[in-house]
């Protein structure tokens, strides 16, 4: 295919009737496109901090995932192959690199492995491949009725904001609390429980995509996440092949932004080593 570079096509951000709803699609810079795929309870703003900080000559396509309606990670894909089809016939390019983080992480591993044609190479950032564990999904499904009733509040608030963000972020990063805080208020209940649903509760175990990748890859883990933690990625990275493991302290789930030089540095010099590597 002929590339064009993003400047040479509609910059208006584009929406995408898919099965789960609408996916909002924004395009940032030109040139090579790169996918971001957000995580759980946040939207495409969690980016804010890390963008400014990667290299030019690159196209940033930042979703804002469905999630009118409940499916699970394989629906999440088939979205997923919509946008970055989407992406192909504006651009005119053969396939994507993705970046995502825990939803969307787990969201490109399952699309590099079922459609290896769409992704040229996949950062995966806190997205542990084993499914939650019995005691997490118990908690989620008793507090989904509270949630349900009273919104993100009181003592739901302060379990979702320890989830994502290590203490430290809690308190003395204001702004990426009110990213959390301002995306919960914009999504409604009725959607973020959908996207909980979708995005944990029916997450099934991805070993067999991580096993099935053939991308060059790369693992982004923390050092605050305990059943993601540095040793159990590489114990899975040791059964596949061209993947790397890269540790970020101080973060928890969304190193964008708790740790967004550590990551912008992580993702560079992947995407150089990729490229050296011809891909």
């Amino acid at each position: 295919m002929k590339n064009r570079s993003a400047s040479e096509v509609a910059m208006e951000p584009l929406a995408i009737t898919t099965r789960l709803g609408i996916a909002r699609l924004s395009v940032v810079g030109s040139g090579t496109p790169t996918v971001f795929w957000h995580s759980l309870f946040v939207d495409a703003r969690m980016w804010d901090r890390l963008l400014p900080l990667l290299p030019s000559g690159r196209s940033f396509w930042l979703v804002e995932a469905p999630s009118d309606r409940v499916g699970d990670i394989g629906d999440c894909a088939e979205v997923a192959s919509e946008v970055v089809e989407r992406i192909r016939r504006t651009l005119g390019v053969d396939s994507v690199d993705w970046v995502g983080n825990a939803w969307g992480g787990h969201v490109g591993m399952h699309i590099a492995a079922t459609r290896p044609d769409l992704v040229r190479s996949l950062v995966a950032i806190s997205a542990p491949t084993d499914p939650i564990g019995a005691g997490l999904r118990w908690k989620i499904r008793a507090l989904l009725p509270i949630y349900r009733l009273i919104g993100p509040r009181g003592p739901i608030n302060a379990t979702i904001e320890e989830t994502v963000f290590t203490d430290a972020s809690r308190a003395h990063d204001p702004y990426a609390v009110d990213v959390l805080r301002s995306a919960l208020r914009a999504l409604g209940r009725s959607r973020v429980i959908a996207s909980i649903r979708t995005a944990a509760l029916n997450r099934t175990d991805l070993t067999w995509a991580a096993r099935r990748l053939r991308c060059p890859t790369v693992f982004v883990v923390t050092d605050d996440r305990g059943e993601w933690s540095p040793e159990r990625a590489q114990e899975v990275a040791a059964e596949m092949s061209a993947v790397d493991v890269v540790t970020i302290t101080g973060a928890r789930i969304i190193p964008a932004l708790e740790q967004p030089e550590a990551l912008a540095s992580a993702l560079t010099e992947f995407w150089s080593r990729a490229a050296v590597a011809g891909r």
